[in-house]
Order: structure tokens, then sequence, then C-alpha cells
């Protein structure tokens, strides 16, 4: 138990660390080979926050363990809208953009609520429930659709703070040599994938030491580990004076995982739904995702301090819950 606890932290902190190397690393390379900053950002950064959950989830599929995969997946989006933005507006109170209010947040209520419907095949295939293939190109389709949208965006409103965020991992400060980017690259690369290797590995110790399911210690330890990108971003923004950064990356990453990183990894190999709480998990997730809606038009477009502390409290209650049950 000590020893996959200590195994657990550390592949966490392998798959960040190894997250960060990866964008860092092939966005120089790319630079390096003249290839244009806002394509830089629109494909390597834009999808580097989205390598631990996807690396974790793709590991713990093919190695049969499922619940890892599922737990993560949703229990990234719950921990995105309930501890991060819950922490986040509970320090300053958050700023939201109309275009988040207007597409994003109906986007990301749209694709939960298509995720839990192509989750059910016991009521559409009279089946067992589970991300079959076709789940997963269904999903995929979907997110090509999306960042059809989001690119078109960008080029038209973003493009300067896209660039930006390109030249800043793309070493604007002195990194130029392109043997030393290579080894970034594959350093990373190797850190995300052993990383995923030991975190897996490890969560499905725990659960049998501790003889609880799966799926959740994919929800809780899983989930708050790879969702530490959204929060440390989040909290550097709302230090900044940048809520409304916040708020975007959230709503952005959560679309990430469960139309990019779900799609992949059920497009490989077969995700079940949980028969011990699945659909409680998938039916929390939307819960969170159709609170932010109101929370986001209300108080002068703001997330103010007394609803983050909601958000917050709906996150704890539900995995005390989950967890007790």
């Amino acid at each position: 138990m000590l020893i996959d606890s200590f195994m657990l932290v550390f592949g966490l902190t392998l798959l960040l660390g190894g997250g960060n190397f990866l964008v860092t690393g092939a966005s120089a390379m790319a630079r390096n080979l003249g290839v244009s900053p806002l394509v830089i950002g629109l494909t390597v950064v834009a999808f580097g926050t989205s390598a631990p959950e996807l690396s974790i989830n793709l590991l713990g599929a093919l190695q049969g363990n499922g619940g890892i995969s599922f737990g993560n997946i949703i229990g990234s989006n719950i921990a995105n809208i309930g501890l991060v933005l819950g922490l986040t507006a509970l320090i300053r109170p958050l700023t939201i953009e109309s275009l988040i209010i207007s597409r994003e947040i109906p986007m990301m209520i749209l694709i939960s609520i298509i995720t839990l419907i192509v989750g059910s095949d016991v009521f559409l295939r009279s089946s067992p429930d589970i991300f079959d293939r076709s789940d997963g190109l269904v999903l995929l389709m979907l997110f090509g659709v999306f960042m059809y949208y989001t690119i078109g965006d960008v080029l038209k409103k973003r493009r300067d703070s896209l660039i930006e965020e390109a030249e800043e991992f793309s070493g604007g400060r002195g990194l130029r040599d392109t043997v030393l980017n290579f080894v970034m690259f594959v350093g990373g690369l190797a850190g995300l994938l052993l990383g995923g290797k030991f975190s897996v590995d490890a969560a499905v110790g725990i659960a049998e030491a501790l003889e609880i399911p799966q799926v959740i210690i994919g929800l809780t330890v899983v989930a708050i580990g790879t969702s530490l990108p959204e929060l440390v971003t989040a909290l550097v923004a709302t230090f900044q004076g940048k809520t409304d950064i916040a708020v975007g990356n959230v709503v952005g990453s959560n679309i990430f995982n469960l139309l990019l990183v779900n799609g992949v990894c059920s497009s490989i190999t077969q995700i079940a739904v949980p028969v011990n709480g699945g659909f409680y998990d998938l039916f929390m997730m939307i819960l969170l995702a159709v609170f932010l809606l109101p929370m986001s038009i209300t108080h002068k477009k703001k997330i103010v301090r007394w609803e983050g502390a909601v958000l917050l409290a709906m996150y704890l209650g539900y995995n005390i819950w989950r967890i007790v049950g």
C-alpha cells in the first residue's frame, strides 16, 4: 500500500513533467524548422494539456483497467468544475467572457449529455454499457467539428495571444538547440508513458488493497492528479487578475477530455461504464456543467465567492458520498 502510494505520486509527477517537456520540446523543434507560431499554438500547445489524461487513460484501457480510465476522464471533468473553479472563485470572483457563455459552456453541456447517451447501451442496444469503437469515432468526429469552429474563432479574435503562448513554449529565451529540443521531446514522451504505467499500476494496487472499485481511485486521486495543470493555470491566472482565462481553460479541458481523450481511447479498446456508480458519475458531471451556466450569467457575468463555495461543496460532498457508498 505504501509503495503503491509512492509510485502513484511518482507516476503523476512523471505525467505532468513529461507533458510539459513534450510540449516545450515539440514546440521548439517546430519553431526551429520554420513552423508558424500560430500553427504551433493551434496544435502542440492546444493538445498539450490533455497529454497526461490521454496517456493514463489509454494505458489503463489497454491493460484492462477500464475503471481507472472511466474514473479519470469523468473525474477530471468533475474536478475541473467543482475543485478548480470552486477554489479559484473563492480567491477572486471569476469574470466570464460572452463567447464562453453563449457557445463554450452550452457546447460542454451538450457534449456531456451526448457522452451519457452513447454510453447507455443497455437502453439503446440491450447490451452492456460501454464506450466502444463506434462511440469513439462519433466523439472524434464531434471533436473535429469543435476544432473547426475553435480554430476559426482563434484566427479571428485570439491570434496575438495564441502566438504569445506558442512563443513561450517554443523557447523564446534561448532554447534553440535542435538536439536539446529533440531530447526534451523524447524525454517528455517517455515520461508520459512511464508515468501512465506507474500511475495505473499503483492505482490498481491501491484499489485492491483497500478493496474498493477502481473507478473510485480514478475518480478521486488520479483525477485530481491529472487536473493539476488546470488547477495551477487557473490559480496563476486568478492571482494575475486574468480570471477569464481560468474559466476558458476549464471548459476547453472538459471538452477535450470527453471528445479527444475518450474518443481516442474507446476507438482503440472498449471502456466499460462501471456498474457500481458509473452513471452517478456521468450525471454529476452533467449537473455541474449545467450549474455553471446560470452561475456565469448572473452577478454581471461573474462566478462570485459564494457560488465557488457551492461548487467546492458539491465536489467534496459527492466524492465523500461515493467513497463511503
